[in-house]
């Protein structure tokens, strides 16, 4: 007879449950992160201004900008950190990537011309 997951996972002991949980959380998929959040494709859709195709083509794709994961996370309520981790040293949080930053205004001709005088 097929047992259930959970009577499984009740009968490890604490410790292994906890490794098996933290795991899974480093497996987690987008469409896990949205099912956690308790949103829908079309919740996330309409707050983020596209279609519902587009959110599933999203949570199917291996490979996207920063600046795009940044949108999803942060369309239900996260925040997404990039941190580098490396051997005998502690984590880096990497800050301003994947972040749309504000165009620069360049000088106009005629105040860089005057300046030049």
């Amino acid at each position: 007879m097929a047992r259930k997951l959970d009577d499984v996972m009740a009968a490890l002991p604490a410790e292994r449950r906890v490794r098996i949980e933290q795991r899974a959380m480093e497996l987690a998929t987008l469409k896990d992160l949205r099912a956690a959040a308790q949103k829908t494709q079309e919740d996330l859709a309409a707050t983020l201004g596209v279609g519902q195709d587009s959110i599933s083509r999203l949570e199917r794709r291996s490979d996207m900008l920063l600046s795009t994961l940044r949108h999803y996370v942060e369309s239900m309520g996260g925040k997404l950190e990039l941190v580098a981790q490396f051997p005998d040293r502690p984590p880096v949080v990497i800050e301003h990537l994947g972040v749309e930053q504000a165009p620069r205004h360049r000088r106009s001709r005629a105040r860089a011309s005057a300046g030049d005088s």
